[in-house]
């Protein structure tokens, strides 16, 4: 019996346009999509894909219970600023 999992995704935003979208959970689960819709669809697919590969190869399929997120704030010097930009 198909059992139901949820996941959090991180969509992010790229320069030239289209969205990544990373399952922290997930170790390597990562697609994108031109939009947000396509890249919504395109993670429900790799994150299948993903839990048949771990399911072939015997191996447990991580659960996001004791996932959270947290902010870090810092400072970040001038120096650094300058190199990112």
């Amino acid at each position: 019996m198909a059992q139901k999992r949820t996941y959090n995704v991180i969509y992010k935003p790229e320069p030239d346009g289209g969205f990544t979208a990373v399952v922290p959970s997930l170790p390597g689960c990562v697609t994108y999509g031109n939009t947000l819709s396509d890249a919504k669809m395109m993670i429900e697919d790799a994150i299948n894909g993903y839990i048949v590969s771990l399911t072939k190869h015997n191996e447990p399929i991580p659960s996001d219970e004791s996932v959270f997120f947290s902010t870090v704030n810092l400072t970040v010097p001038d120096s650094a600023r300058q190199a990112y930009a």
